[in-house]
């Protein structure tokens, strides 16, 4: 267990995950206000960096970015630690679904990689260009996206299926909810961007 750092609480084991997210390709997400049927798939690249940018600015700014509102619930920090995996991880999918045919994503805990990366003590500048890094290389693999490409199929692990527009829209979804997320712990946030969501409260990847 990673020690505790000065001014954090006490790291505690974060309750894993395991709902099903895929809803929020059907309807809005009640508690972000994000709306992924909301605009054209070409956009998910802008979209993308637009995100990317203002988590550089959470990352940038004031405050203990390590801290937790509670010992079950991710800080700031471990927030944006996980978004840039999730876009290391789905550049990897997207690869996959566009050179494979109707490939299965391979299984990641993010949990587990929260523990073993020890996401509370990396460093936020480090993570702020890792992370904008991470997403520039996303948004520049969707970007190369045409035609029937966007209708390629494939699928997770536990079941949901996907095609390459699906995957982009509920991929956008888990960025935008997690920067909804560290605002409403400050108490500062605009439903245009990004509820208070728990670690447990994730969406799945």
């Amino acid at each position: 267990m990673p020690p505790r750092m000065p001014g954090s609480l006490p790291i505690v084991t974060i309750v894993p995950d395991t709902k099903d997210w895929t809803w929020v390709l059907d309807r809005t997400c009640p508690e972000c206000g994000f709306d992924t049927r909301a605009f054209p798939k070409e956009q998910i690249p802008s979209l993308l960096r637009e995100n990317a940018a203002q988590w550089h600015r959470v990352l940038s700014g004031r405050g203990d970015l390590r801290r937790r509102p509670r010992p079950d619930r991710w800080s700031p920090l471990e927030y944006a630690c996980h978004v840039r995996d999730v876009c290391r991880i789905y550049t990897q999918r997207l690869d996959l679904l566009l050179t494979r045919d109707d490939p299965t994503f391979p299984n990641w805990d993010q949990d587990a990689t929260a523990v073993a990366d020890r996401y509370q003590e990396q460093d936020p500048a480090t993570v702020a260009e890792e992370l904008t890094a991470a997403a520039q290389r996303l948004a520049a693999a969707f970007e190369a996206v045409t035609g029937d490409q966007w209708r390629r199929p494939g699928g997770r692990s536990d079941g949901p299926r996907f095609t390459v527009e699906t995957f982009g829209r509920y991929f956008l979804h888990d960025p935008v909810h997690h920067l909804y997320d560290v605002r409403d712990q400050r108490g500062a946030h605009d439903p245009r961007e990004g509820s208070a969501a728990g670690p447990a409260d994730r969406a799945k990847g």
